[in-house]
């Protein structure tokens, strides 16, 4: 394995020493030349970034409960474990408002800072979003009323729920420390209106897999706060709803979807692609409550795919999402702008960028662009996508077949401070892994001291 990665790392430092020699301008004779005050050196060996490894033979950690917490009505549960929060909502006992409104009031008990958690945080993310003047919460508003509209009524009674338990009365974009009406709202739509997101995953099954069952992973790099205050509400949230039933991974309190598993195995995570535009938000839908909806009403990733393909023109931002169940792996590209290409369910037979190469059959990745020929190429001509592909098509080219712990162990290789673009980066938020030959979820997240060099798996159960 470590031989690999010297040269993939080795490659890229040559790719970019060419690139910098070609692009030199006249040069200076050596008469001429002032030699400049040596300073030390910032470049490392090669050695020095990465991590020696290893999960084999152990077992991703069952965390136990610290404190459970209860709404008065029983249709929400949290229990506090160690580096998350556990949280069922039922919906089989109870409304949708009655549900949202449960889950507010269960937050309130079990992170009674939750506020000062989440409002600086939206805020850190508005701020780097827009420049700030007087009327770009107007702006803000006006997108958030436009989407809740398009909202399934369930989704929008639930939503109300939440927000007015949460927000107690308080209105506004008020920076604060206080959770408003508004806010509250704003909290479950941030891809569609801030966006905020970079990511990459991978699928790999048949020859590719010990288990020929597929594999699926997807890496979640966020904005965690300038505190890492985000990293205090990892959350995997458990609906319960009959045949709706789902398991998402995600933030304490968000309603919409990041990374999640619905009960018959469909997997599914979110991830931008770059493509902002200002545009009318005036009767758009929210792809990230679209992806909840199929998630409830779809059993397979072809229809899943299918159903988010057609509603691509609808939503705001165009997004990249890894997609999977038991018997087949994609990668969806919504493209939302026509001018910038189509959207499409892709394999790993998809026709890719000229010049774009994938070397490894029964597998792909995904990164924060589109990789389909035709659709716009942000791949290529950006460093951070480009070297994140190349490393996922080395790594998976150096075995024949992987297990989940080979996955695991080349995915988490990277030193989290290393001076080359990582794939397990210092932004990551949480990493899921579904292995479809046992139905197992594994995570690893985040903590309040930021990406540790070599981190823990947590169990969270079978889809």
């Amino acid at each position: 394995m470590r031989k690999c990665m010297k040269i993939t790392v080795n490659s890229i430092m040559v790719l970019v020493l060419s690139l910098s020699l070609t692009a030199c301008g006249s040069v200076q004779s050596y008469d001429s030349y002032e030699i400049p005050k040596q300073e030390e050196s910032k470049l490392k060996p090669v050695d020095t970034l990465y991590e020696e490894v290893t999960y084999e033979g152990i077992e991703p950690t069952v965390e136990k409960t610290i404190a459970t917490f209860r709404s008065k009505d029983g249709l929400c549960t949290i229990e506090q474990k160690e580096s998350y929060y556990d949280v069922t909502l039922d919906y089989e006992k109870g409304t949708p408002a009655e549900v949202g409104a449960a889950y507010a009031e269960t937050i309130i008990l079990a992170k009674p800072d939750y506020e000062a958690m989440m409002e600086p945080y939206l805020y850190e993310n508005i701020k780097a979003t827009f420049d700030v003047e007087k009327d770009i919460y107007k702006v803000i508003g006006e997108r958030i009323d436009a989407l809740r509209e398009t909202l399934p009524r369930e989704y929008r009674e639930e939503l109300e729920g939440f927000a007015k338990t949460f927000a107690n009365g308080e209105q506004g974009f008020v920076e604060n420390g206080k959770m408003s009406y508004e806010e509250a709202q704003l909290m479950h739509m941030v891809p569609d209106i801030l966006r905020g997101t970079a990511c990459s995953a991978m699928s790999l099954w048949g020859d590719k897999s010990v288990t020929g069952k597929s594999v699926t992973v997807r890496i979640l790099e966020w904005d965690l706060g300038s505190e890492y205050q985000m990293c205090q509400g990892h959350a995997v949230v458990h609906v319960k709803n009959g045949e709706k039933s789902f398991t998402a991974i995600t933030i304490l309190g968000l309603l919409s979807i990041l990374t999640a598993v619905n009960d018959d195995g469909v997997f599914v995570g979110e991830l931008d692609v770059g493509t902002n535009t200002n545009i009318d938000f005036k009767g758009r839908k929210s792809y990230t409550y679209d992806l909840r909806y199929a998630l409830e009403h779809f059993d397979n990733a072809d229809d899943f795919g299918a159903y988010m393909v057609d509603n691509s023109s609808s939503y705001t931002y165009s997004h990249n999402l890894i997609l999977s169940d038991a018997n087949h792996c994609y990668w969806v590209e919504d493209c939302v702008i026509p001018k910038l290409g189509e959207a499409r369910i892709c394999d790993d037979t998809t026709k890719l960028h000229d010049g774009l190469v994938w070397n490894n059959p029964d597998s792909f990745c995904v990164v924060n662009s589109f990789a389909a020929a035709g659709n716009v190429d942000k791949l290529t001509r950006q460093e951070d996508n480009l070297v994140r592909f190349m490393k996922y098509d080395k790594w998976l080219g150096e075995q024949e077949k992987f297990s989940v712990t080979d996955v695991k162990e080349f995915l988490v290789s990277e030193k989290v401070e290393g001076n080359v673009v990582n794939v397990y980066s210092k932004a990551v938020f949480h990493l899921v892994l579904v292995d479809y030959a046992t139905g197992t979820i594994q995570a690893n997240f985040t903590g309040t001291d930021g990406v540790a060099d070599v981190p823990t798996f947590v169990n969270i159960g079978q889809y």
